[in-house]
């Protein structure tokens, strides 16, 4: 069961653990590109401070963006601001997140975010944690995959595999974690052929799945000779 004001308290932790890390660059360091093709560190900040108040949008029951253009056009605006002002824009964003999290409201209630995507309110704390997590591996800054929370690695897992399930694209896997294959295990893709089974580190699962590698880390038994290739996000 999703206990959003846990997940609130998480996401904070998480914002906080990346803003004590973001605080020994400099400058230059900002502008340097980050491990997303296109962005530089800068644009992953930025992407994190809009994103914080798009999240408090759809809480207070706004669209997220305005537009897809408007929300690609703020992002290059605020990406070659300064460090320090990058730092105050997350920490103020954040704190606005954290604010429109601890009021009353029907977390039961369903909410939209982007592209007609829609989604539980309570589950939306938790969607803002991915954002801070993984983007925070994103910038290369000495956080890994390897480093992320053990029960956010387990979650973010399942619930990639529940957004893969029955996409035409992605064939039948079974995913088994090598830290406890008979507990740590999930399904996704069609259901209309025999799976192949991807096993390895539940953060190299993760990576996979996000996109954020190639399978480094997993090995593979089934018909298939190499990984099935995922859609993007």
């Amino acid at each position: 069961m999703i206990d959003h004001a846990r997940d609130l308290a998480s996401v904070r932790d998480a914002t906080d653990r990346l803003l004590r890390a973001a605080a020994t660059l400099d400058n230059a360091a900002v502008e340097a590109p980050s491990r997303l093709p296109g962005w530089n560190r800068g644009h992953v900040l930025a992407h994190l401070s809009r994103n914080a108040d798009a999240l408090v949008n759809v809480l207070q029951g706004r669209p997220m963006y305005v537009s897809g253009e408007a929300r690609d056009a703020d992002i290059e605006r605020d990406a070659p601001r300064s460090l320090d002002v990058q730092l105050d824009d997350l920490r103020a964003s954040g704190a606005r997140f954290q604010e429109a999290g601890a009021a009353p409201a029907d977390w039961s209630r369903t909410v939209e975010l982007r592209n007609g995507v829609t989604d539980a309110a309570s589950r939306v704390p938790f969607r803002r944690w991915v954002e801070v997590e993984l983007h925070h591996v994103d910038l290369g800054i000495g956080y890994e995959l390897e480093d992320l929370p053990t029960e956010f690695v387990e979650r973010e897992i399942g619930f990639l595999a529940e957004r893969f399930t029955d996409h035409p694209a992605v064939p039948a896997i079974a995913l088994n974690a090598l830290e406890d294959p008979s507990l740590l295990a999930w399904s996704t893709g069609r259901k209309d052929d025999g799976p192949v089974t991807v096993t390895g580190p539940a953060p190299a699962l993760l990576g996979w799945l996000s996109g954020r590698t190639r399978g480094k880390g997993l090995t593979m038994v089934g018909e298939s000779v190499a990984l099935p290739v995922l859609p993007p996000l």
